[in-house]
């Protein structure tokens, strides 16, 4: 622990901003695997809206520097590439 009190709050500030952080970057890793889920089951009218809805968090997050905005963008880049494959896919049924 540190001994110098600038250095206790520093220790803090981190904390506080490691959970505020934490709260930003677990949405969007749920939003992806949502859109991920409902884009490999087949479900692409929802799947559609469950990409936009990752994609706001991704750039809400980049935005506030929770993550880096390259992270942000690729992360985004993967998910429009798998939606994309998914309806190029022939339809069977």
């Amino acid at each position: 622990m540190p001994q110098i009190k600038s250095a206790q709050k520093q220790v803090r500030v981190a904390a506080k901003r490691r959970l505020r952080n934490k709260a930003a970057r677990s949405l969007a890793k749920t939003n992806i695997s949502k859109a991920e889920k409902l884009i490999f089951s087949g479900e692409l009218e929802s799947a559609e809206q469950a990409v936009v809805d990752a994609i706001s968090a991704l750039d809400k997050a980049a935005e506030k520097g929770i993550i880096h905005a390259n992270n942000a963008a690729r992360r985004k880049s993967r998910l429009l590439r798998k939606l994309n494959a998914a309806r190029s896919l022939p339809k069977t049924g």
